[in-house]
């Protein structure tokens, strides 16, 4: 089954099932302040999103099974709360107000504080302390769908070491990426090393959280890990050339966002370890300058596209690519031919993809 296909099936059942730990949520609480909250945050969740990870978890579930089973879309849904609540540090960190063309949860907050009037604090400082804690909640929430589900509870157990090891190494890809900023002389390697952790980590748990549940033999779960880990670097690579490279209308994300924090994204990396050093001292001059203007950032974007890094990164997209393909093909034998057609699809989707 195509990815899109996949997609359509499960979801609605995602978001369903999303919906309901939201819903039990909003009826335990009593303060209208948690009420709002609780309901601003089940919209942020709801406004958007690929729902890549909890579709893999699916995935794979259903691979090593006689027949699909909805059983597997409740703790499926575990990880998308992780994601969530990575994206809204994230945005806060990158001082970014909107997430899928809508507001960041973090600015939800900010245009609450505005719209009340409210007198205490800034609306700055009020929406990036409610954002903090609305990724720590969403973090939380993740945890009920590994205890309340039907499965066995070792099954449980085991399904929340991954969700804890996936948000250890989240965490640490994060600070790492923040220390490279002020780093220089990085090479791609340094960065394969981080994505592997910010974005790989995540989408690998996905895919073992899934291999959990249907009693997976270990012997099989090492060419799972590499398909995963392969996967979101491919999606990050793809991700910071659409970051600079993309259609904003299409992608819902501004193209100056990487190049004003200073982001050493794949492209710039790149970029640094091919110029000239004319061209290297004065790419790192409008990198390190805290006051961009809009025609810094464009020539930024020219330097960019004067060693072509956009196509070079997507060559390297490519080489994890043929990985995460021979990984794959090693366990044709062993899943179901739907959901081989579903990982090798979104394999080439993650690739091409455009938002």
């Amino acid at each position: 089954m195509k990815f899109t296909e996949y997609s359509k099936k499960y979801i609605p059942k995602i978001n369903n099932a999303i919906k309901m730990v939201y819903d039990r949520k909003f009826d335990s609480v009593q303060n209208p302040f948690l009420k709002n909250y609780y309901s601003e945050l089940k919209n942020y969740f709801l406004s958007g999103g690929k729902r890549i990870r909890p579709l893999l978890c699916i995935a794979t579930f259903n691979a090593f099974n006689e027949k699909p089973d909805d059983i597997i879309v409740l703790p499926s849904i575990g990880v998308e709360f992780l994601h969530n609540a990575s994206l809204i540090h994230d945005d806060i960190i990158d001082n970014d107000d909107f997430r899928r063309g809508k507001p960041a949860f973090h600015f939800r907050f900010r245009n609450y504080h505005q719209k009340y009037n409210l007198k205490k604090m800034s609306d700055i400082d009020f929406g990036n302390s409610i954002g903090i804690i609305g990724g720590d909640s969403a973090f939380f929430l993740g945890l009920e769908a590994y205890l309340f589900n039907n499965f066995d509870k070792d099954l449980n157990f085991n399904a929340i070491n991954y969700y804890e090891q996936a948000f250890i190494e989240i965490a640490n890809g994060v600070l790492i990426e923040t220390d490279m900023v002020n780093q220089r002389n990085l090479t791609i390697p340094d960065y394969i090393k981080m994505v592997s952790l910010k974005t790989g980590a995540l989408i690998e748990k996905s895919i073992l959280i899934g291999a959990n549940y249907a009693k997976v033999d270990e012997k099989l779960m090492n060419n799972l890990s590499i398909y995963g880990i392969n996967l979101g670097i491919i999606f990050q690579i793809i991700d910071d050339i659409l970051g600079t490279f993309g259609d904003e209308k299409v992608t819902g994300k501004p193209t100056d966002s990487d190049i004003l924090e200073g982001k050493k994204t794949c492209l710039l990396i790149e970029a640094l370890n091919k110029l000239d050093q004319k061209d290297k001292i004065r790419l790192e001059e409008l990198i390190e300058n805290p006051n961009m203007r809009n025609e810094d950032v464009q020539e930024v974007k020219d330097l960019f596209l004067k060693v072509d890094v956009a196509n070079s990164c997507k060559d390297l997209a490519v080489s994890y690519f043929n990985e995460a393909k021979q990984s794959l093909d090693k366990l044709y034998n062993v899943i179901n031919q739907s959901e081989a057609e579903f990982f090798e699809n979104l394999l080439n989707f993650v690739l091409e993809r455009k938002f």
